[in-house]
């Protein structure tokens, strides 16, 4: 898998959120986009994401030398971030299904264990609107990262966990992540500390 940024750049309204970005980022690689509130990571992991499109620039998908048009990303994407809403009328069970419907489970995982892997046990015919803040951001994550997908993308992952939850997300997008493509944006070094590289969006604003 590889995503190719070119002199990718962003606008809103009269203001550049970053310029001149030309990245090259390979499957099997872990990086963090970090920055301080508001410096446009969420911007750029959305651009990365296809939801949202470069104001100049391209961006290219390509897997084992076939590129996939941007239409079409969505299918090899796992994205998770707490403005990501939920359908919360929903039970846990409903969206399970629903979810997995579109997107393959990960091989040797059952769907009557996910709620057991979520720290959702009992939860399983409870409408999501009914969840907690930190019991939506562990199914979101979880969704996510149980999607076999080969692009993983975090944004503020640890959002509204308590440090139990932020444990379990550390150990699982270890483990999970291996051979994907994940990019996870944050300014909390704990949430993405076993990355190999980092990109400083503040480093586009020139």
């Amino acid at each position: 898998m590889r995503v190719e940024l070119q002199n990718v750049a962003k606008k809103y309204q009269r203001d550049w959120i970053f310029r001149n970005v030309n990245l090259e980022l390979i499957g099997g690689n872990q990086y963090a986009i970090i920055g301080p509130n508001g410096s446009g990571k969420s911007t750029f992991i959305q651009l990365i994401a296809a939801n949202l499109l470069p104001t100049r620039g391209h961006i290219t998908y390509n897997i084992q030398g076939i590129d996939i048009d941007p239409a079409d990303i969505y299918r090899k994407i796992s994205f998770a971030a707490p403005y990501v809403e939920l359908p919360e009328e929903f039970s846990l069970n409903e969206f399970l299904r629903f979810h997995f419907s579109f997107k393959p489970l990960l091989p040797g995982f059952r769907s009557d264990e996910l709620s057991e892997f979520l720290q959702l046990q009992g939860a399983e015919d409870k409408h999501i609107r009914n969840f907690s803040t930190g019991m939506k951001q562990r199914l979101k994550l979880g969704v996510a990262l149980l999607s076999d997908t080969p692009i993983l993308l975090l944004d503020e992952p640890a959002t509204n966990l308590d440090q139990s939850g932020l444990l379990w997300y550390r150990e699982l997008v270890v483990k999970y992540s291996k051979d994907r493509l994940l990019l996870i944006c944050s300014n909390r070094n704990d949430e993405y500390d076993f990355c190999e590289q980092l990109i400083d969006i503040e480093r586009y604003k020139q």
